[in-house]
């Protein structure tokens, strides 16, 4: 290993600059003149006596705004709700936003829960009512008033704030690495997928909860990934790496602290809705629980392959085929699976030569939940960008996973396309091919972040900080005694933590 000391890398307290630490950017810098030199005027300190306005962290911020500006013009063809000729595929707009406007009786005045049943969570619920019900009220004074545009645009200001919050706490969290933040900014799939869906909403409280536990709060960390999960389930698995990290540590007041502020949260949100209106409470539950095998993930996959090699005779299912039509028994595999794997994530947290970086097992567990899930959105990779550019932040396998997610959304959009019309678009092979690049690009992330835990010195974040900038009460902390009891070993002293 070389011992050259590398500007920005080595050097305590210094910032990242990724033309210089990253290979891949480091390779394209050379289509414009190379790397940052030693003497240029970076754009994260001091240009003489006075400080530069645009700063890495505000050029990033306004990179995340032009991509939300972009994303908004990419849905303007669907914002007028008069989806004729299949516009809504032809021109990769449609969003649930606008067509659940009117699905969930929001221009009729119904209240979401009370009126109609619901298919998300609560939380997302009583974003949907606050923002359509007013609306709504508009909308009944004002007959010319274009209710379902005006209740989109309401939803892009809200889920655009909560993404520019998101670019916001990753630069809080990633001072000496600034940049990092573009991976998000600049993402391909929030450009295409931002307002899809109401999963902004998740992403924002659980970037939120992460800053609190990196500032030794873990009451309102866990209070605010408890009403993140409220919006979307999976911010609640986040809450497990918490655990077994706090176990290796011996810290484990933090995280049980969290647990339960976060169990508080979500029963107080859930109560006013659950207690009066359980039917319709019910429904995220009841349609997650019946609904068989989606688009692009990895068990459709396998129902594309029975389809080629399996009997000629219809009723000789495919091992796939058949988990289709027996759901209860596809609901336990999906559970088995992903519980071992967390299992798995667990073990490899305490083997680990060194405590993983939090968000490291963090995106790990999230990514499992997402290759064994029977349901994988087209918007769920929003889940996991925040996750990935925390976890590991190097461009090039990045953006590698990125082309895959613009193919499978434009295979998705393709077959919505010919599911409407009934003439298929382009073979199924190719929209299969689309999700398998995709769930590759995914599990290759996966490798890469298991070979960084368990090879920390190729870890780009802990080139820049000495232990983890997101660990909290866990930064810097030796691991407990018992683990090297446990592994036979004499203890093995973690740096003292280095503010960021």
């Amino acid at each position: 290993m070389s011992t050259q000391s590398t500007p920005g890398i080595d050097e305590p307290g210094a910032p990242d600059h990724p033309s210089r630490s990253d290979g891949f950017v480091r390779g394209l810098s050379g289509l414009i003149g190379g790397p940052l030199g030693d003497h240029a005027v970076a754009l994260d300190r001091p240009a003489g006596r006075e400080r530069r306005f645009w700063t890495a962290a505000r050029i990033v911020l306004a990179l995340v705004c032009l991509t939300l500006a972009l994303h908004w013009v990419q849905k303007s063809p669907c914002q007028d709700g008069a989806w004729q000729n299949n516009v809504q595929y032809t021109r990769f707009c449609y969003t649930d936003v606008l067509a659940l406007y009117y699905a969930e009786g929001l221009n009729e005045g119904k209240v979401p829960y009370r009126d109609h049943p619901v298919e998300y969570p609560v939380l997302t619920g009583y974003l949907m009512g606050a923002l359509g019900l007013p609306v709504h009220a508009l909308g009944t004074g004002d007959p010319e008033l274009n209710q379902g545009q005006w209740f989109y645009n309401l939803n892009a200001l809200v889920l655009g704030a909560l993404a520019v919050a998101t670019v916001a706490v990753i630069l809080a969290l990633r001072r000496r690495r600034p940049w990092d933040a573009a991976l998000f900014a600049l993402a391909p799939a929030l450009l295409l997928t931002a307002t899809v869906n109401w999963d902004l909403l998740a992403i924002g409280l659980a970037a939120f909860g992460l800053l609190a536990w990196a500032r030794s709060r873990p009451a309102l960390a866990g209070a605010l990934l408890g009403l993140a999960g409220a919006a979307k389930l999976w911010p609640l698995f986040i809450l497990g790496p918490v655990l077994v990290l706090a176990l290796r540590a011996g810290r484990l007041r933090a995280a049980l602290t969290a647990i339960g502020s976060a169990i508080v949260a979500v029963v107080v949100v859930n109560l006013p809705v659950a207690i009066p209106y359980r039917e319709n409470w019910d429904r995220f539950f009841e349609l997650n629980t019946e609904r068989a095998i989606d688009w692009g993930t990895l068990w459709y996959i396998g129902r594309y392959l029975d389809n080629k090699v399996g009997s000629p005779d219809p009723t000789d299912l495919g091992p796939f085929e058949w988990l289709n039509v027996n759901i209860p028994t596809l609901n336990v595999l999906t559970y088995a699976l992903f519980g071992l794997a967390c299992l798995g994530v667990a073990a490899l947290a305490l083997a680990a030569p060194r405590r993983p970086r939090l968000a490291q097992l963090a995106f790990l567990v999230v990514a499992a939940f997402l290759i064994f899930s029977k349901v994988w959105s087209q918007q769920f990779v929003l889940w996991l960008l925040p996750l990935a550019v925390l976890a590991r932040p190097k461009w090039g396998a990045v953006l590698a996973w990125q082309a895959a997610e613009v193919c499978y959304f434009a295979a998705f959009y393709g077959e919505l396309l010919g599911a409407a019309t009934a003439r298929p678009v382009f073979p199924e092979g190719v929209f299969v091919l689309a999700a398998t690049l995709r769930l590759t690009t995914v599990v290759v992330l996966c490798a890469l972040v298991i070979r960084e835990i368990m090879r920390p010195e190729l870890d780009a974040v802990r080139g820049t900080y000495r232990d983890d900038p997101d660990g909290g009460v866990l930064d810097g902390a030796p691991d407990a005694g018992w683990l090297d009891h446990w592994r036979h070993r004499p203890a093995q002293p973690t740096p003292e933590p280095v503010s960021p």
